[in-house]
C-alpha cells in the first residue's frame, strides 16, 4: 500500500485499523529496512519485485 502511494490514513481505512497503528507499522518497516522515507520503501519494494521475476 505504501508503494501504491497511500497515506497512513488511507492504509488505516483499508485495513480497518487506527491511523496511529498504521503509522507505527510504517515506522517499523523503515527501521527494519534501514530506510528513511516512504519513497525509499516504494523503491525497495519495486526492486524486490524485479528480483522475483529473474
Amino acid at each position: 500500500m505504501i508503494a501504491q502511494g497511500l497515506t497512513n490514513k488511507e492504509i488505516a481505512a483499508r485495513l480497518l485499523i487506527a491511523q496511529r497503528t498504521a503509522e507505527g507499522h510504517v515506522e517499523r518497516i523503515l527501521a527494519k529496512l534501514g530506510l528513511t522515507t516512504r519513497t525509499h520503501i516504494a523503491v525497495w519494494i519495486t526492486q524486490q519485485r524485479g528480483q522475483d521475476q529473474d
